[in-house]
Formats: C-alpha cells, sequence, structure tokens
C-alpha cells in the first residue's frame, strides 16, 4: 500500500493576496531547475500574501507556543510539465514570520527562505470583514490591508482567482541543478469581495532591489480568500533536469 505521510497540518485562514505583473526577466534567475514561469493572459505576476497560519501540527503533534501566527509572503507562479500532466504551483521568494524557531526549522529542513521579524495582525468581521497584516522591517511598519463583504463566493474556473489560488505544488531551488517539490492539500477556497484595500510596502528592503520599482506600482487586483485546513506531504522529489517522459 502507498501510504502519504503528512508533515504539517494547519489552519490557513483570511489570506490576502496582492498581485502585481512584472517583467519575467526579473523571475527567471530565481526559477528552479525543470521549472517553467505560469502566465496569465502572457503576463507574469508575483503576490504579496498576508495570512494566519493557525493550530499547527507537525506529524500529527500539536505545536505549543508557536502554532499559530501571521505569515507574509512574496511568491509567483510557476508550472512543471510531465508528459501531458503539469503541475501548477509556486516559488517563494522569502516566507516572514515571526517566531524564529518557525523560520530555522522551515530553512534547515527544506531550505526554504523564511526570516523572522515582529508581525502583527487585525481581524474584525461584523457586517464586513476587516483583514489587516503588518511586519516591521528596518524599524519601518509595512502593512496590508482589506475590507470585504462577508458572503463567500465561488472561483470561477479560468479566471485570475483561479490561476491565484489553485495551486498544489511548492517548488523549491536547493541549488542551480537541483530542486525540490512538494504537494500542499486543500480543497477550493471561497473568497470575499473586496470592499476597499491598502498596501504600503518597501519591496526593495523586503525582498531585494529587483522589486524596488513595486513600491510605486500598483497591483494588478487584490483578493480575499476565506481559507481551509491545509495539509503538507512529508515526501518531497527532488530532480536535476527534466524528467524522462516514458512511451
Amino acid at each position: 500500500m502507498n501510504m502519504v505521510h503528512t508533515f504539517l497540518k494547519a489552519n490557513w485562514e483570511n489570506l490576502i493576496m496582492a498581485n502585481y505583473s512584472v517583467d519575467s526577466e526579473i523571475l527567471r534567475p530565481l526559477l528552479p531547475n525543470g521549472i517553467e514561469l505560469d502566465l496569465y493572459h502572457e503576463k507574469a505576476y508575483v503576490s504579496l500574501v498576508g495570512f494566519m497560519f493557525l493550530k499547527t501540527s507537525l506529524f500529527g503533534c500539536p505545536i505549543p507556543f508557536f502554532g499559530s501566527f501571521e505569515e507574509v509572503n512574496l511568491r509567483f507562479y510557476v508550472k512543471r510539465t510531465i508528459g501531458s500532466k503539469v503541475q501548477r504551483g509556486v516559488v517563494f521568494i522569502n516566507e516572514t514570520v515571526p517566531f524564529k524557531i518557525v523560520a530555522s526549522i522551515a530553512n534547515k529542513l527544506y531550505k526554504e527562505h523564511y526570516k523572522s521579524i515582529p508581525t502583527k495582525h487585525s481581524i474584525e468581521i461584523t457586517d464586513a470583514k476587516k483583514i489587516g497584516y503588518a511586519w516591521k522591517m528596518n524599524h519601518r511598519w509595512n502593512s496590508i490591508n482589506v475590507t470585504a463583504q462577508t458572503e463567500k463566493q465561488k472561483i470561477e474556473k479560468g479566471s485570475m482567482e483561479a490561476f491565484i489560488f489553485e495551486r498544489y505544488f511548492g517548488f523549491t531551488k536547493i541549488d542551480q541543478q537541483t530542486t525540490q517539490s512538494y504537494r500542499i492539500n486543500h480543497p477550493s477556497w471561497q473568497t470575499n469581495q473586496l470592499l476597499n484595500a491598502s498596501v504600503d510596502c518597501e519591496f526593495g528592503d523586503m525582498y531585494g532591489s529587483s522589486f524596488a520599482g513595486l513600491n510605486h506600482q500598483q497591483p494588478d487586483s487584490i483578493f480575499l480568500a476565506e481559507g481551509s485546513p491545509v495539509s503538507v506531504n512529508w515526501k518531497r522529489e527532488t530532480f536535476t533536469s527534466a524528467p524522462i517522459i516514458k512511451f
């Protein structure tokens, strides 16, 4: 029997994604080997993401004290083609959490790009949803905030929301030749219609000079997803070149 071992379980809730079109050449040096950019209407995108990472457990064991926190990350969209199958996923440029131990474990286990800085959140749900995330970098608070309707909406196939949210693989660049991939399991999320939104982020300070131009660029879109329980498989595939296709 082929058993799938779950490494991590958590609830990912109230996910804000501010989406920016960028020059593909900015992202190409960050591409893992064997992976290609996934475009939407011929454009490459990065997303500034803020969400709540809640009720975390590793191998079924709850994590006391450090199991619930805010995460902020910057990610872009990729795909891996294996024969007739396409794995659509993401590559994380950086992931920010408040706890050093969480960042250290993720970096050591899987060579991810976590760092620890102060973070905070604000969640108010009445007749509307007011969700905000903030993080402190170089003595300055950055933030992303939305106000949205409470009614839930299904994601439409082929929409920009589907392109952003329907991602079930993560790809990590270990070195120039080596890539790891892992499976992320969750149901299709529902979204909330935004009433207003704001982003205040020093992208150059957070993510490097290549992204400094986003400081003065309005996002093409901003979405809020309800989220759900999520699991990440323990087994990761490591590959150093394009897979051999057997016919």
